[in-house]
């Protein structure tokens, strides 16, 4: 466990009291109104107002700072999976199909430690601090979008998030600066054709022959469209069409995903995947219906921000705690808030035999040895962010 300054170990008890409770209480996206409301009775236990007109069920508590001429916004998520959890742990989940297989509530019991801490030092706080404990990461439409679209950035100067990671070591903390995850979109196709016989397949139009000319040439889009140093991917998940040996099939569903490390590279991929669509489609006398479902945008960690975290982490914690990492095809909707205003998202590592199950695993659990460092990173972006 990292050595800290200000997060002390009463204050980490508490944070894993808090942790445990939302752990045994999981709620879908867009659902978490008891979480929300747990969260709500603790800001007013600590004295820090809400901030009431934005949307149900995410609350968003405001600290004045003592100076105030800069605003700090720092982030949780609050929403679990729908996963039935596994093992045997004392804190199991007690809604059946549903769990916290992402650490999102080790996030949000994180935030409210921190802002006990600002709550009980608030001569120590200089700058406005506004809370998000936010909704519906996982789900689309997001919660951070509504939140951005909502105005909660509009007097906000910087916005810091943290992820506890199970693929990175324990005691370590670290970033990607500039992209540092991937946009996330999906797409779904629909291809018709003409339906006939496979003994006369000149007398249909096969739209199972055509599926796989669009999907070899998907490919050509990351190989001859994009630049190399921004690259992307894209993957097919669900192909569906007809079920008989002998009989071409009328359509063919398809089912995708994209994903670019650029803002630029996720608008050409979109723009390519539906143009080859209707184009190759057509060419086979065939058409090709094209439905774009939008997700998040690459996250960009700016580099004055990512400047000011790693400083913070290499005073707070020392040198050697610090990791530079390389960019994911992993996706967050934290991005949309980093699209619209300076900040940097931080990853937290707890690699170990408690967290040896990858994030959304069904034995997945978030090692709260973690916790102490998580705690301490909020209340120094409080400080100095």
């Amino acid at each position: 466990m990292l050595q800290t300054k200000l997060a002390d170990s009463q204050l980490t008890d508490w944070a894993i009291e808090q942790r445990r409770h939302f752990h045994m209480h999981p709620e879908l996206s867009g659902q978490e109104y008891e979480t929300a409301a747990y969260v709500k009775a603790r800001l007013a236990e600590f004295g820090i107002p809400l901030i009431e007109k934005y949307s149900a069920p995410n609350v968003i508590g405001y600290i004045k700072g003592t100076e105030g001429s800069k605003t700090i916004a720092l982030r949780a998520d609050m929403d679990a999976l729908p996963i039935e959890e596994e093992g045997e742990k004392p804190y199991m989940s007690k809604v059946p199909g549903v769990m916290h297989g992402c650490g999102h509530d080790g996030h949000t019991a994180t935030l409210l430690a921190a802002a006990k801490w600002m709550s009980a030092n608030r001569d120590q706080i200089k700058h406005n601090i506004v809370l998000i404990f936010q909704s519906s990461e996982e789900a689309s439409p997001s919660g951070a979008k509504q939140l951005v679209e909502e105005g909660i950035l509009n007097d906000v100067d910087v916005i810091y998030g943290i992820h506890y990671m199970s693929t990175m070591p324990l005691g370590q903390l670290g970033f990607a600066t500039g992209y540092a995850m991937a946009s996330s979109d999906d797409f779904d196709i629909t291809i018709e054709g003409k339906g006939g016989h496979g003994g006369h397949p000149y007398d249909a139009i096969d739209p199972i022959y055509i599926s796989s000319q669009l999907i070899q040439s998907f490919q050509s889009i990351i190989s001859r469209n994009m630049n190399p140093l921004k690259s992307g991917v894209i993957s097919f998940g669900g192909i569906q069409g007809g079920d008989s040996y002998n009989v071409i099939p009328d359509r063919v569903k398809l089912k995708g995903t994209i994903r670019a490390l650029s803002f630029e590279g996720a608008a050409e991929m979109a723009k390519r995947t539906k143009q080859l669509t209707q184009s190759i489609c057509e060419s086979f006398g065939a058409k090709g219906h094209y439905d774009f479902i939008e997700g998040t945008p690459p996250l960009y960690n700016h580099p004055d921000s990512c400047a000011v975290a790693e400083n913070i982490i290499k005073e707070t914690f020392g040198e050697e705690v610090f990791t530079e990492l390389e960019p994911v095809f992993g996706a967050e909707d934290f991005s949309y808030y980093l699209k619209e205003k300076t900040g940097a998202f931080v990853n937290i590592g707890m690699q170990g035999s408690i967290s040896q199950f990858p994030h959304h695993h069904p034995k997945f659990d978030l090692d709260e040895a973690a916790m102490p460092a998580g705690i301490e990173l909020m209340i120094q972006f409080a400080l100095k962010g």
